[in-house]
């Protein structure tokens, strides 16, 4: 199976090296420093509970030039990067090629659908904590390595049951599900509470759900973000924040999220894509999201990063 990964940050470096250790023909797209280490020393996945890696040597490129078509391309850039994403691996989309993005968000596989056409794209949602300490060096935190994915239409196809049994073989927990759409959704009701809480309040996981009155704003932000999916017309789960929660509480407690960590280090925000997305389908549903609403504010001004 040949595999793209568009994108070697924290998500896309964890899963693509462990699809490359179990034997996958993987291709990584990386740029500047990043990739100039990673061709001289590796590809390394530093990780206290799930091992350490070095995929070494290690295919990495900035482009494709006269490529055959990939099997399958994980687009795990950033959100503010997916049209220059789109733009980088078309020349490697074929006819059967399966572009999943497991990007945060709930609107990027709008783009990518209309880029490449509906019937190439499968819904994608990740769970493992990653972030680039160095360049060509990844840290995994905590245990958590998951994909789920899906068709739109609802059923459970070949190619995404060859996804799975691949995935499982790189010892990646992998789940199909028949809708993805509210599985989307389900990932983006804590990922909007907990990258909002983390940057806001510039702390991992633990010292914020620790706390009282950080821990009430936890669970109010995603009482928001369900209110929203629901006025939308989105099923989910009648427990769905409770459940979330002791989802955040199982989590180790220096795990953050990418958010918080690009605030950290001056990088442009996600910001627009998940909370303002939520304050933005509020007012137009009008929902009110009065909690997300104040931490758009307050991180607002570091939305574009350090100049």
């Amino acid at each position: 199976m040949r595999i793209a990964i568009m994108g070697t940050g924290g998500v896309g470096a964890v899963f693509g090296a462990r699809l490359a250790h179990a034997g996958e023909d993987v291709t990584f797209v990386a740029r500047g420093k990043h990739k100039e280490a990673i061709v001289a020393g590796g590809l390394q996945i530093k990780s206290a509970e799930r091992g350490d890696l070095l995929i070494k040597p290690c295919r990495v490129v900035s482009a494709f030039e006269q490529e055959p078509p990939f099997d399958f391309i994980f687009v795990t850039v950033k959100l503010w990067d997916t049209e220059t994403a789109i733009e980088t691996i078309r020349p490697v989309v074929g006819e059967n090629t399966t572009v999943i993005s497991f990007q945060n968000g709930i609107s990027r596989d709008e783009l990518l659908q209309a880029a490449f056409g509906a019937h190439r794209v499968m819904g994608g949602i990740s769970y493992v904590g990653a972030t680039i300490s160095a360049p060509g060096l990844i840290e995994q935190k905590g245990t958590v390595q998951k994909l789920v994915f899906g068709e739109y239409d609802g059923t459970i196809s070949p190619r995404a049951l060859s996804l799975k049994a691949a995935l499982e073989k790189a010892d990646i927990e992998a789940v199909v599900v028949t809708d993805i759409l509210s599985s989307l959704w389900q990932k983006f009701v804590v990922l909007v509470a907990m990258s909002s809480l983390t940057a806001s309040v510039r702390q991992p996981i633990g010292p914020v759900r620790a706390n009282a009155k950080t821990r009430e704003l936890l669970q109010r932000v995603m009482e928001e973000v369900v209110a929203v999916a629901t006025a939308s017309g989105v099923n989910l789960p009648a427990d769905l924040v409770s459940d979330r929660m002791a989802y955040l509480d199982g989590l180790a407690p220096d795990v953050t999220a990418s958010m918080e960590y690009d605030l950290r280090v001056g990088n442009r925000l996600e910001l627009p894509w998940l909370a303002g997305t939520v304050v933005a389908l509020g007012k137009k549903l009008a929902v009110a999201t009065p909690v997300s609403s104040t931490l758009c504010a307050i991180l607002d001004p570091y939305v574009n990063g350090r100049s």
